[in-house]
């Protein structure tokens, strides 16, 4: 049984090397520079070795973008037991400053094409996780709207500001009056 273990931790590590190399050089390069030649040339493992952890580079992409949604629910969680402004409010800031802070791994969670689905049974539970945060603090100002769909068009509405900002739509240094004008048009 030791064996295995040792085996089973070894898989894992090499694992999360493929997948924090990937992360580190799509948010140093974009994603186009992450292919697996050179994820095998930086982490110094055979092409082969890839393959037995990930059968694609969309399978990467798709582990880097279940961990984004891992952490993207920890700060959203982290936001809604703050103080200050209210929970929504905190929450929609969190969400904002998160993709801001790591675009190409928001890439992976949103804008690349994955198989990752919400809303369906085989949701993964990061994906469950990172929604229901956010609905947690929708739930605050829903009133007797549906909190479900209410969230859903809050999450457009802020995945929006964001795109439009990364791409040098919006002008900058309004985020936060953008974030509170948002929240005041859910308010009951």
């Amino acid at each position: 049984m030791a064996i295995e273990d040792r085996r089973h931790r070894e898989r894992t590590a090499r694992r999360r090397l493929i997948t924090e190399t990937a992360r580190s050089l799509a948010e140093r390069e974009g994603w186009d520079a992450v292919t697996t030649r050179r994820l095998s040339t930086e982490i110094e493992y055979s092409q082969p070795v890839l393959y037995k952890h990930f059968g694609s580079m969309e399978d990467i992409v798709e582990a880097v973008a279940l961990d984004g949604f891992g952490e993207l629910a920890e700060a959203l969680r982290a936001a809604r037991g703050g103080t200050g402004a209210d929970e929504l409010t905190r929450v929609a800031a969190a969400f904002s400053e998160f993709a801001a802070k790591n675009p190409a791994l928001y890439d992976a969670m949103f804008i690349r094409a994955t198989r990752l689905r919400f809303a369906a049974d085989d949701t993964p539970a990061p994906l469950v996780r990172a929604f229901g945060e956010l609905r947690g603090a929708v739930a605050t100002i829903a009133g007797a709207r549906d909190v479900d769909t209410l969230t859903e068009v809050i999450w457009a509405a802020l995945h929006g500001l964001t795109m439009l900002s990364r791409g040098d739509r919006l002008r900058p240094g309004h985020d936060a009056e953008r974030i509170e004008l948002l929240v005041a048009q859910f308010r009951p």
